[in-house]
């Protein structure tokens, strides 16, 4: 199993409406960025990824699972972009800051912390489990 994180606005899609959305899930529509698609596409069935708030929040909240490998993205025509489904988890107990996250120098090297715009970012085996540890899991 590989872990991601996926970043939305929450006045755009947030937490609580990835929640709402059940077993079925939601595309991880609207990414426009080749780095954060080709990411997508590496992702299998299973996968969990943490599901981040960023804008004022700049907060991990809640954990998704990978439900439907890379397909078109409905929001366009264009064939170059392709999107995963996924399904909310579990929130985390605690959300966890990026101020906290950058704080840790455990966590220095997590692509988070170097390069905050991306939208969809592979995350590592022992950050998933920091990070985890952080929001009370």
């Amino acid at each position: 199993m590989a872990y991601w994180l996926f970043k939305s606005e929450p006045n755009t899609w947030g937490w609580d409406q990835q929640v709402a959305k059940g077993d079925v899930g939601e595309e991880w529509d609207g990414v426009r960025n080749y780095q954060a698609r080709n990411f997508m596409r590496q992702m299998q069935i299973g996968d969990r990824g943490f599901f981040y708030h960023s804008l004022k929040e700049k907060s991990v909240v809640g954990i998704v699972e990978v439900c439907a490998l890379c397909h078109p993205d409905s929001t366009t025509d264009d064939s170059r972009w392709e999107c995963v489904d996924i399904k909310a988890v579990e929130s985390l107990p605690e959300p966890v800051p990026l101020a906290e996250i950058k704080a840790e120098p455990r966590l220095a090297d997590m692509v988070l912390v170097r390069n905050s715009r991306l939208s969809v970012q592979p995350v590592t085996n022992a950050e998933w489990r920091l990070v985890c540890e952080m929001g009370g899991l």
